[in-house]
């Protein structure tokens, strides 16, 4: 096992998600895709594959207790992060991945392929944009936008028990207090062996 795998698997058991070998190396195949693409569509600032295993990675999954039911929504997912680990690592759920960037959707779209991940479904579409045909149980936000603007973007979209996880640095109480007719829970996230600050805020509308 090389460092990359190490520090991948010491961070996932440290987060407590069940995880298999086959599992691990799709995570770090993953990273290996989006260096691959980003010599020419420029999807992260992150070169360095340690430090995306730390902040791709096992950031994304810091969310994963928190998830609920089995339809997922990732607005914004940009280069895939965070609902490609997720889905990686919850192949009983069926994960959207939504952007309005056609560059970003066509990497996401071949990762999916490359690591053989039928549980993922990516669209190309402004949120505003985007009408499911069904709910979804739970919308996440990674560096979107504010939580008024995401919550008024996606309520929409939540099936009556769904929950909004919009995934912030510090915790953003001026946010939360513009919040209306929802109830808001925030739970602090560590990701392993860094110190950084890191919140998931939970928005209920049911």
């Amino acid at each position: 096992m090389d460092e990359l795998d190490r520090r991948l698997a010491e961070g996932i058991t440290a987060l407590n998600i069940p995880f298999t070998p086959e599992r691990l190396e799709k995570l770090l195949a993953f990273l290996r895709l989006i260096q691959k693409w980003n010599r020419v569509y420029n999807l992260t600032a992150i070169r360095d594959l340690r430090t995306a295993v730390d902040l791709h990675l096992l950031d994304s999954l810091t969310v994963w207790p928190h998830l609920r039911g089995e339809r997922v929504l990732d607005v914004g997912t940009g280069a895939g992060l965070p609902g490609i680990p997720l889905a990686v690592m919850s192949e009983d759920r069926h994960f959207v991945l939504l952007d309005s960037n056609a560059k970003k959707t066509r990497f996401v779209q071949q990762a999916a392929i490359e690591l053989r991940l039928p549980n993922v479904e990516v669209v190309t579409a402004r949120v505003e944009d985007y009408c499911p045909e069904r709910g979804f149980d739970t919308v996440l936000a990674r560096a979107y936008a504010n939580l008024a603007e995401i919550l008024a973007a996606t309520r929409r979209m939540l099936t009556p028990q769904g929950v909004i996880l919009a995934q912030k640095g510090q915790l953003p109480e001026g946010e939360i207090q513009t919040l209306k007719d929802c109830a808001v829970k925030s739970h602090r996230l560590n990701i392993p062996g860094l110190d950084i600050e890191r919140h998931v805020i939970e928005i209920a509308i049911g």
